[in-house]
């Protein structure tokens, strides 16, 4: 599968961005984060996909973070890359994650953004109380503005604008039900903590610290094991830092990349 995709920048080194389960490519694009440009006109060739059943790629059947990876890897080659930055945020660094794993040779450098290396086992008693809580209102029949409208104010910070908020509302919105509910499922059969040693590319993992859903101090000992990776963790942010505090967000990843790869700026 070839996932939907918009490319900004022609920069020698390209970072995809990987968005999360109530996201689609658009949560990177100008006004909502801004993170593409400014990648682009940081001198890198910046990838911002629609993972599978998100925004314009099809919903496969058996949907997966395994099968989201191999769809990320079959989108870099069929662009002619062999390798890519990936940025994920969230259900996006999880496939970030699965894709080193997979694919270790494909991956130049990770940025893991409010995340975690494991959401537990899919039968556990905690895994589906989150299923049930997260699906209510779906099953009874209210709908993703509804789900949106009630998840994106206890996932933000307090002081976050009126507009970062309906900007993460209109975005979760949009997400196809059954898409939601297939990543969902997903999420909870997730667990990376094992591989996290084998982990040997240059990797930011990038907190916020009024994220309740990857608290800074699971990031922080998620950097902890894989070896020589950077902890940062953003102030006045919550889980969708990057639309919450876009400027701080986009410079700390900058910073990070810039370290590991000569800047190639716009003339």
């Amino acid at each position: 599968m070839t996932l939907a995709h918009e490319r900004q920048g022609d920069g020698p080194v390209a970072v995809a961005l990987l968005h999360g389960v109530g996201g689609s490519r658009r949560i990177w694009s100008d006004p909502v984060s801004g993170t593409a440009r400014a990648l682009a006109q940081a001198g890198f060739t910046a990838l911002a996909l629609d993972l599978p059943g998100y925004g314009d790629s099809p919903l496969p059947a058996g949907l997966s973070i395994a099968s989201m990876a191999q769809a990320v890897a079959d989108t870099l080659s069929a662009l002619g890359l062999q390798q890519a930055v990936l940025l994920g945020h969230s259900m996006g660094g999880m496939v970030a994650q699965e894709l080193a794993a997979q694919h270790p040779d494909r991956v130049a450098a990770l940025v893991l953004a409010c995340t975690s290396p494991a959401f537990g086992k899919p039968g556990g008693d905690w895994q589906q109380a989150f299923l049930r809580d997260r699906l209510a209102l779906l099953d009874a029949g209210q709908g993703m503005a509804a789900v949106a409208e009630r998840l994106v104010p206890a996932m933000v910070a307090p002081e976050v604008p009126e507009a970062a908020r309906e900007a993460a509302r209109g975005i979760m919105s949009a997400v196809p039900e059954a898409t939601y509910r297939a990543a969902l499922h997903a999420l909870v059969c997730f667990d990376r903590r094992a591989g996290l040693p084998a982990i040997r590319v240059p990797t930011l993992c990038l907190a916020a610290a009024h994220d309740r859903t990857a608290p800074p101090d699971v990031m922080q000992r998620m950097a902890g094991h894989i070896p020589g990776a950077q902890y940062e963790c953003l102030q006045g942010a919550g889980h969708i830092a990057n639309v919450e505090q876009p400027d701080a967000f986009n410079a700390t990843v900058l910073a990070f990349l810039r370290q590991h790869f000569p800047p190639h700026p716009r003339i």
